[in-house]
């Protein structure tokens, strides 16, 4: 970690911001049963993302983000490929070559985890781990959901954020099944993802509560309409979703990304429901400059650092970056064939732009 990136993040969470905050899931399903989970990263600085691939049989080590306690270790029944953060072995978000998708979500304020002890820091996972353990070791929803209430989930002390990582979870697997995993000072609740979207706070069940507030939303163009005796006519096109909250909040994100995400037209096939994902997801690509504070006269800028798809039928993961903006992708299967230790591929490539320029000169010709 650099220096510069250490004392960036510090000052970022020793303040009380709400800044990180942004991320954006939606789930789309396909006519062919393929489950796509897709998502954006938020953050006000570079979290220096890789994709990071680990193989079935990896020994996987707890805790290793604590300098004073060494937890146990695990090995990995099934190989998993996604996005790490702060150049540390832990994936924050990714897919499993049984086709299970694991996403944390930042719930800065809520997330409480229990105390590490010695006594527990053995068995211990800490928040910011949940993702490898899981991707790691189960292949279902039904498998996550039983395992969870037994499980030790810790808050372990990151230096280079001055925080531990509160986060809530978002699982969805092949068979479409999706939860979101909260852990808070009430304890463990999971719930049914039923409209496809996950954003950040506050709970999800106060999201849905929110959500009567626009029961009246449709993606139809408005009508014209006789009011008194007078006839009242949209301006154009454009009046479907009417209403619809354009804001960056958590509460915004999540009611515009409902309407987006079960509103989009049927896709065929699991490719048809990436290339959607995607497209539904540059509605929520904000740029560095959209969402600022200043702390300590230093000025922060919300952006989207990365954005994520996966394919459930056919173990793939797909992502872009801000910088290069280009789909990459990684095919589960092929990475991991012969592959016998966890490789890191670079994940930020430049940006480039295709020259079609000379083309007509092929046409004239």
């Amino acid at each position: 970690m650099n220096i510069k990136l250490h004392l960036t993040a510090f000052a970022l969470f020793n303040a009380i911001s709400l800044q990180a905050l942004a991320c954006t899931g939606i789930v789309l399903r396909a006519s062919d049963g393929a489950t796509v989970p897709a998502r954006t990263m938020e953050f006000s600085f570079d979290i220096h993302s890789n994709i990071l691939v680990i193989p079935a049989g990896t020994s996987i080590e707890k805790l290793i983000m604590d300098e004073n306690n060494k937890g146990g270790t695990y090995k990995a029944k099934y190989g998993f490929v996604g996005a790490n953060a702060l150049d540390k072995p832990i994936v924050v978000d990714g897919i499993n070559e049984k086709g299970l998708y694991f996403g944390a979500f930042y719930f800065n304020h809520l997330a409480k985890y229990q105390p590490l002890t010695k006594k527990n820091r053995q068995q211990a996972i800490s928040s910011e781990e949940l993702g490898n353990y899981i991707l790691s070791q189960f292949g279902t929803v039904k498998e996550v959901k039983e395992a969870l209430p037994k499980l030790i989930i810790v808050g372990t002390w990151i230096k280079e954020i001055n925080s531990y990582a509160p986060f809530h979870y978002a699982v969805t697997d092949r068979s479409g099944e999706s939860i979101v995993i909260e852990i808070t000072k009430t304890g463990l609740q999971i719930f049914d993802n039923t409209v496809n979207v996950v954003t950040n706070n506050p709970t999800y069940d106060w999201h849905l509560t929110n959500l009567n507030n626009y029961v009246g939303l449709t993606a139809d163009n408005r009508t014209s309409q006789i009011v008194g005796r007078q006839k009242l006519s949209p301006f154009g096109e454009g009046t479907g979703l009417f209403g619809l909250p354009g804001d960056y909040s958590s509460p915004s994100r999540f009611v515009r990304a409902t309407a987006f995400a079960n509103s989009a037209l049927p896709s065929a096939t699991a490719d048809d429901a990436v290339f959607s994902a995607f497209h539904i997801l540059n509605h929520f690509d904000i740029p560095k400059g959209s969402i600022r504070e200043e702390i300590n006269n230093q000025i922060f800028t919300e952006y989207t650092v990365w954005t994520s798809v996966a394919d459930t039928k056919n173990p793939t993961y797909y992502y872009k970056t801000y910088i290069s903006q280009e789909v990459e992708k990684v095919v589960l299967s092929s990475a991991l064939n012969n592959l016998t230790e966890p490789k890191l591929i670079k994940m930020e490539s430049d940006f480039s732009v295709k020259d079609r320029s000379m083309d007509l000169k092929a046409i004239r010709q």
